[in-house]
């Protein structure tokens, strides 16, 4: 009789611990599925990097120049990821081209390609001044055109603007926008911006407590 009592008891922990794994499981994948979902990591190659070319984590940008989110992830989230993590090495960062707006993506994208290309050092700064004109208001106003262009490169050192805008009449960066389409179809592309973490693409790229958390987890598991 005591022998079946405690075969009993043992069958009963061994319920409550297989239960108790089951549901941390089942908590694991949910708060997975909610953060964001497991994809590997976009091609750097020929891509604006910001950062340290070692840096552990890699954090890419799917973004839109007549995207008024990305414009806002921009001003608020991007500031803070440059300085705690950016300009302290631990993570580098690459923007990819998305042409969700047409032809003004295009055009704003071919311009962007044509700077990364001809005044890398100068890149960043365009890419900011860019975004920096789009409007506040009335987000599918016509503003994206060569002569904005030009004047946002012509406030920017390095830039040769002549050469910049024969590029743009020429279209001579087409191919390297293309190559980004082809990221954009690759990686399912819905939305703008699109941040992905060490081949972690996540839910809401405003939040920016979930980024620092998944760089601090691949920071952990580099060490």
């Amino acid at each position: 009789m005591k022998s079946k009592n405690s075969g009993m008891k043992i069958a009963v922990i061994l319920t409550i611990i297989i239960l108790g794994a089951l549901t941390t499981l089942v908590v694991i994948n949910s708060e997975t599925k909610n953060t964001g979902s497991e994809v590997k990591i976009p091609s750097n190659e020929g891509q604006p990097i910001l950062g340290e070319a070692n840096a552990p984590v890699t954090v890419v940008e799917f973004g839109d120049f007549k995207c008024p989110s990305c414009k806002e992830w921009g001003e608020t989230i991007f500031p803070r990821l440059v300085s705690e993590y950016v300009d302290t090495g631990k993570v580098k960062f690459s923007y990819i081209n998305v042409l969700f707006h047409g032809e003004e993506s295009q055009l704003g994208s071919i311009a962007a390609e044509s700077v990364l290309k001809n005044s890398p050092e100068a890149y960043w700064d365009f890419h900011k001044g860019l975004f920096k004109e789009q409007p506040s208001k009335n987000h599918d106003a016509l503003w994206i055109n060569q002569k904005k262009i030009l004047e946002v490169a012509s406030g920017v050192p390095g830039i040769d603007v002549d050469k910049l805008k024969t590029d743009i009449e020429q279209k001579s960066e087409l191919g390297a926008v293309n190559k980004d389409t082809e990221l954009v179809e690759e990686f399912n592309i819905q939305q703008t911006p699109t941040i992905i973490i060490n081949g972690i693409m996540l839910e809401d790229p405003f939040d920016y407590e979930k980024i620092k958390t998944h760089i601090e987890q691949e920071l952990d598991g580099n060490q």
